[in-house]
């Protein structure tokens, strides 16, 4: 260890010498020197952002008044997306409560096959902003998140076979 040591010094050109004298009064100074504040004007800068903010807003809001969702069409049908928006909601929890190393796959592909879904439902709401009030297009978005839930069920009915089964194996085993 003592000979790597000595030929790891012997070999690197490192730096003995001592400063040059004054070198501690000179980096005081330069510490102790006052930095110039710069001559930014941040009023313009903010004026820019809030310009930016609000033209933001103005297309959000516009965005939105272009979209038409189930709720927009009468508050029998707000209804309607309530009742499906709060009980898949509940199901989600419900099987996101239940995940464990054994369920796993099931419930990643049953988050695809939502994923889908939802994707198919973002299209519905497109249709239903250009084409107005058709029943074809309001019968299909009932119809996705009644399959939203269908799948959502499914997940919990395989998640309790997936535990029955592994109670039933750990009561094999014992």
């Amino acid at each position: 260890m003592k000979n790597k040591l000595h030929h790891f010094f012997s070999e690197n050109d490192f730096d003995f010498q001592e400063p040059h004298a004054g070198h501690l009064d000179r980096f005081e100074r330069k510490l102790n020197q006052k930095k110039q504040p710069t001559q930014t004007s941040w009023k313009w800068l903010s004026v820019a952002a809030s310009i930016v903010l609000l033209i933001g807003f103005w297309f959000g809001n516009s965005h939105q008044r272009q979209q038409i969702d189930l709720a927009d069409i009468s508050p029998k049908m707000e209804e309607v997306q309530n009742y499906f928006i709060s009980t898949i909601k509940q199901e989600l929890v419900s099987v996101e409560s239940n995940r464990s190393l054994e369920t796993e796959a099931v419930i990643e592909e049953a988050l695809e096959s939502l994923e889908k879904l939802e994707e198919s439902y973002a299209f519905f709401i497109l249709e239903l902003s250009k084409k107005g009030n058709e029943n074809k297009i309001i019968q299909a978005m009932i119809e996705n998140y009644q399959q939203r839930l269908e799948i959502l069920k499914n997940v919990l009915m395989q998640i309790k076979l997936i535990k029955t089964l592994q109670t039933v194996n750990d009561e094999i085993f014992i």
